[in-house]
């Protein structure tokens, strides 16, 4: 026989207060609704940011590879559009830094109805951690990563050959280490936020800490084009780094 319930029972709610069921079709038109929202304000900011573009590709070319070789090394145009794609590039990864924190403001108010007061408050917290996060992460890949890997490059290429840079190859792998330093820098954000919201928990992280680690290496190579394993061995090592760093913050915070 089921369980009698009390009055009392029957006034204690079973989840959040603005949580209805939807059909799969309405979750699914919102979700697609949501997702445009960003796609749409990553291509503005794009767009606002590709007239500065020229300024931006100089900046960005003659830091990293001025300190990385001691001196000038201008880029060399080998296609007509080369110019003009690493223009679309560089807006690119303006606004998809941009677009980082409006994709969790959207999932937010796509997961809204089904969060508790408490929860709302963390995804909240979480917008304007994400813009940071990946200023931070843009910032390392700038600052970091990219000299390393350029002074290796040269290591062992000098003696060989006569080096020239291609602004195609040579710049699309900076932009593509910078958007992908901005997006790993996330992985913080959505543990703490995993963890907090009840979703995980840091026992069942570091049980299978084996696995996300392959993981991140097995991403990494997939992910980077560098063919002497240089840049995915750095970037796999920081998502690792960044794992385990979360999960002592958690320890020492008494969370999960």
């Amino acid at each position: 026989m089921p369980k009698p319930t009390s009055n009392d029972d029957a006034l204690v709610p079973s989840g959040p207060t603005e949580d209805q069921e939807m059909p799969l079709s309405d979750h699914i038109e919102e979700m697609v609704r949501r997702v445009l929202v960003v796609v749409v304000v990553m291509a503005i900011v794009s767009a606002i940011a590709f007239p500065f573009a020229d300024r931006l590709i100089n900046f960005i070319w003659y830091s990293i590879l001025d300190t990385a070789s001691a001196g000038v090394v201008r880029p060399r145009v080998y296609r007509p559009l080369a110019l003009v794609l690493a223009r679309l590039k560089v807006a690119t990864l303006a606004g998809f830094v941009i677009a980082l924190p409006v994709f969790v403001y959207e999932t937010y108010l796509f997961m809204r109805p089904g969060l508790y007061p408490r929860e709302r408050r963390y995804y909240i917290a979480a917008i304007p951690t994400s813009l940071i996060l990946a200023g931070l992460g843009v910032a390392f890949a700038f600052l970091v990563v990219l000299p390393l890997i350029f002074i290796y490059f040269l290591g062992y290429s000098q003696g060989a050959a006569e080096i020239a840079f291609g602004l195609s190859d040579t710049f699309g792998l900076m932009l593509l280490l910078m958007g992908f330093f901005a997006l790993i820098f996330q992985i913080p954000l959505f543990i703490m936020l995993g963890v907090m919201m009840g979703v995980t928990s840091r026992e069942w992280l570091t049980d299978r800490r084996l696995y996300f680690w392959g993981g991140f290496l097995g991403l990494a190579f997939v992910t980077n084009p560098d063919p002497t394993g240089m840049a995915p061995i750095i970037v796999a090592g920081s998502m690792v780094v960044l794992f385990e760093a979360t999960l002592l913050l958690l320890k020492w915070t008494d969370r999960g």
